[in-house]
């Protein structure tokens, strides 16, 4: 039996960009998920289709498969004084990641691109948008769907 739309499948997958690793169920539960619900990345989603429970492959997914092309009116100045309270403990420096979430409750994560004096430039873009992502994918199980 190989995987088609609607199959509950779960797989053990490494994820890599630029050859450095930044998700891997190794050592962990593999990852479940329904083919064609769009929970995944188009282009993961589609390379387990076909595929049979012990089957292995590499996939090499384009940008635009994976997180999307990098938008940059997604990155905009904001002054410090409207990221409200922040902890003492916290200081403001380029990398540092936190989530934000809309009036509707919609959660993104906003990346510090650059320090300014009274404010800070704010990458709304997903972190490995316009990056090209490698997998390693293993089909453990073909699941029957739960109704």
């Amino acid at each position: 039996m190989s995987v088609k739309e609607g199959d509950v499948v779960k797989v053990h997958y490494t994820g890599k960009t630029e050859g450095e690793v930044f998700d891997s169920s190794e050592g962990k539960e593999p990852l479940i998920f329904k083919v064609g619900d769009h929970k995944v990345i188009k282009g993961f989603e589609d390379a387990v289709m076909g595929m049979k429970a012990g089957d292995k492959k590499t996939v090499t997914l384009p940008s635009d498969e994976a997180y999307g092309n990098r938008d940059e009116k997604l990155v905009s100045e904001v002054p410090k004084d409207q990221l409200g309270k922040l902890p003492d403990n916290v200081t403001l420096e380029k990398g540092m990641s936190f989530q934000l979430k809309d009036q509707t409750g919609n959660g993104c994560i906003a990346t510090i691109s650059e320090v300014k004096e009274t404010s800070v430039m704010l990458d709304l873009n997903h972190p490995l948008a316009g990056k090209e992502l490698t997998f390693d994918v293993e089909l453990v199980e073909i699941m029957k769907p739960k109704e």
